[in-house]
């Protein structure tokens, strides 16, 4: 899954950052410094690397990706529940492609006083992979869609630790690939994923 190759190495690198850091330690200008590090590093892999979604005809032209400032505000500490019966489906993609997915489980965060809640899902091949078994995904889209960012909606990656407490940071939120170049296969968020706000954070449209 081509897709996913710069985007699992940001994740894992922030990730171990994230840890380390941990909630009640959490520095906001290091975190500034670490999202924009993320970034630059993406750009430089979607330039350079030879799986890069950047059509080749656009490379030429292409700088780097655009992006919300980094919010504190969209960094989201959230309850992590687990479905003790996770049922499988076939995902939706912009393509005639179905990869089965499980409904592993649900985040809910608060944001200007109300709850959310989006559910979280596991690839059922691709966690059959070494590096992937603890790989989770939330698919989602919201009010900004189509307008500030890509239409298709975004993702996040997310790892199974065990807890559940976690954070879910909106600053990480990334495009899929159909967003740079139309013969990629990505999937469609589900419906239960739509939120109906405007998350004003991670990446925007590439083309304005």
């Amino acid at each position: 899954m081509r897709f996913v190759f710069v985007f699992l190495t940001l994740f894992l690198v922030s990730y171990a950052y994230a840890k380390a850091q941990g909630i009640e330690e959490f520095n906001h200008e290091k975190y500034d410094k670490q999202i924009k590090k993320d970034r630059a590093l993406k750009d430089v892999e979607m330039l350079t690397d030879e799986h890069s979604p950047i059509p080749e005809d656009e490379k030429a032209a292409f700088k780097k990706l655009n992006y919300y400032k980094p919010k504190v505000v969209f960094r989201k500490n959230a309850r992590f529940e687990r479905y003790d019966d996770a049922k499988r489906f076939l995902m939706k993609t912009t393509t005639d492609r179905l990869p089965e997915y499980s409904v592993y489980g649900k985040v809910t965060f608060r944001h200007k006083g109300k709850d959310y809640t989006l559910n979280v899902y596991q690839n059922i091949e691709l966690v059959k992979k070494p590096g992937f078994q603890d790989y989770l995904f939330i698919p989602f889209n919201d009010k900004t869609n189509g307008d500030e960012t890509y239409g298709g909606g975004r993702f996040l990656d997310m790892t199974e630790t065990g807890k559940d407490e976690i954070i879910v940071d909106f600053n990480k939120a990334y495009n899929p690939y159909c967003a740079y170049n139309h013969k990629y296969s990505c999937p469609i968020p589900p419906e239960s994923n739509n939120l109906e706000i405007k998350i004003k954070a991670g990446e925007k449209k590439w083309h304005k």
